[in-house]
């Protein structure tokens, strides 16, 4: 039986004041609910310090292909595990589209995390150019297949996967509970043709304008293993409800 996961990623939001606010409302309304926080990095450290002895794990947003070196401004897998995170989110839409992240860098960003025992939120998902064309399968596919290429389906026993139609991200359009498990349905038959138990076990989450309002009805479905939170991750209320209901 999957356990549902849900993770907060705060984007380039927050200070050290409000994060201590939301990171103190979020402990106690969430003990026993296992959850997620992707903090910018330099808030690691007061994640980490905040969220010890709870029941809320944290993970960084990005990390490098690299694992050291003449990178200046990047940060590798190793230096996240010195802040105790254990996962991190690749190839969200946001570093696909606006820094040109390829499929093939996006798949190297998951190894390197793998390869440091971080375990990698992989996100794929479609334009809203790319699902009026009736090409979302083919885009999801392309995605997953980069990776899969580089790291074998195998990899996925240790991953999360994140379905987060672009379209409805950030835009308070959020894609029907059906068009959502359409597209989970997909990536998990998917994965079956190659490994059935790795498909069967594997968390999903959708992601895309996920609120309190709407999170018990995603969750509901078959195949949605939890939610990959944006805006509502920085409202305490928000971001516990949709825990709480992926927790039902």
């Amino acid at each position: 039986m999957r356990k549902k996961l849900v993770a907060g990623n705060w984007k380039m939001h927050g200070s050290l004041a409000e994060n201590a606010a939301l990171l103190a409302a979020l402990k106690p309304a969430l003990e026993g609910i296992k959850a997620v926080v992707c903090v910018p990095f330099p808030y690691l450290a007061q994640a980490q310090a905040a969220l010890a002895d709870s029941s809320i794990a944290w993970g960084a947003q990005n990390l490098s292909e690299q694992s050291k070196g003449a990178f200046t401004g990047e940060v590798s897998a190793s230096m996240l595990l010195d802040f105790g995170c254990q996962y991190v989110i690749v190839g969200h839409s946001e570093r696909r589209s606006l820094y040109g992240e390829s499929d093939e860098l996006v798949a190297s960003k998951y190894v390197a995390a793998q390869a440091a025992g971080l375990t990698p939120i992989l996100c794929v998902g479609e334009s809203l150019d790319e699902r009026e064309s009736g090409v979302t399968e083919a885009v999801v596919a392309r995605q997953l297949d980069a990776v899969i290429k580089l790291a074998g389906v195998g990899s996925l026993a240790n991953a999360i996967v994140a379905y987060e139609p672009v379209w409805a991200i950030g835009t308070g359009k959020t894609a029907s509970p059906e068009q959502a498990q359409a597209v989970h349905a997909f990536i998990r038959s998917k994965i079956a043709a190659l490994d059935a138990d790795i498909a069967n076990q594997l968390v999903i989450q959708y992601g895309g304008s996920v609120k309190a309002a709407n999170a018990a009805e995603l969750m509901a479905q078959p195949d949605i293993d939890g939610g990959l939170i944006g805006g509502a991750s920085l409202v305490a209320d928000e971001f516990v409800a949709i825990c709480r209901a992926a927790a039902k």
